[in-house]
């Protein structure tokens, strides 16, 4: 089902100005994106979480554009400077969450992608395509402003590393095991091929956000598509 974006509740946007600049010219140099550090007792631990949590229910209820540290700070009641402690602008809190957002979609693959599900032929292979990309939907429905997280990834240039990274990274390790159960076939055909099937599967997700389709029907044919090209490969 699409998400819209919700109302502002009780968050003035006419509050007083950042204290850092958070605007991203294009002319300007990328935003950092690390945090300065990582709490070490659990009230600090507390405090970074609320943070975080506070900064994805601004996001839907703002956008990227107009999300900012201070409505992040106003809604998770801590002060600019113990926010600023962890995170030196709105990006570094939109890098977090992305990576964490990446993680738990990540963990989808391990799930359904083997060895033994490759040599099972087609119709294994777009089972499991069908329930990874499911899964996956999954994950982003149930993270906390999931689909503008993932929007945000690919949308905001600073930010694009994150969702570049991940998809590097998977397409690395299913193509280790691409090669390792079907090591007739070449490697770098096997490359591109999970290289362009995990961009199918993260589009394919983000269009289960933007129209009324469903789920099950749309992961059903995507699978069967992207099956029929491994199938090739296969013999």
């Amino acid at each position: 089902m699409p998400q819209t974006r919700r109302k502002t509740s009780d968050i003035s946007l006419d509050s007083a100005p950042e204290s850092l600049p958070e605007s991203l010219p294009d002319a300007a140099a990328p935003p950092s994106l690390a945090g300065k550090k990582l709490p070490a007792q659990q009230r600090a631990t507390e405090t970074y979480e609320r943070i975080l949590e506070a900064a994805a229910q601004t996001l839907i209820e703002v956008g990227v554009e107009r999300l900012s540290t201070n409505l992040v700070c106003m809604r998770a009641g801590v002060s600019p400077p113990a926010l600023y402690r962890y995170f030196p602008n709105k990006y570094a809190l939109l890098f977090e969450l992305g990576q964490r957002l990446m993680q738990r979609q990540n963990e989808c693959v391990t799930k359904w992608m083997s060895v033994e599900v490759v040599r099972g032929g087609v119709p294994a292979l777009e089972e499991a395509l069908a329930g990874l990309l499911l899964d996956t939907y999954a994950a982003t429905r149930d993270t906390p402003a999931g689909v503008w997280i993932m929007r945000a990834m690919r949308a905001v240039p600073a930010l694009q590393e994150v969702r570049l990274a991940s998809h590097a990274a998977v397409t690395e390790a299913q193509t280790r095991l691409l090669v390792k159960a079907l090591p007739g076939a070449k490697r770098a055909e096997l490359k591109l091929a999970s290289r362009i099937v995990v961009e199918l599967i993260y589009a394919t997700v983000e269009m289960l956000f933007d129209e009324s389709l469903k789920p099950k029907e749309v992961a059903r044919i995507a699978a069967g598509m992207m099956a029929s090209h491994l199938a090739k490969v296969m013999r």
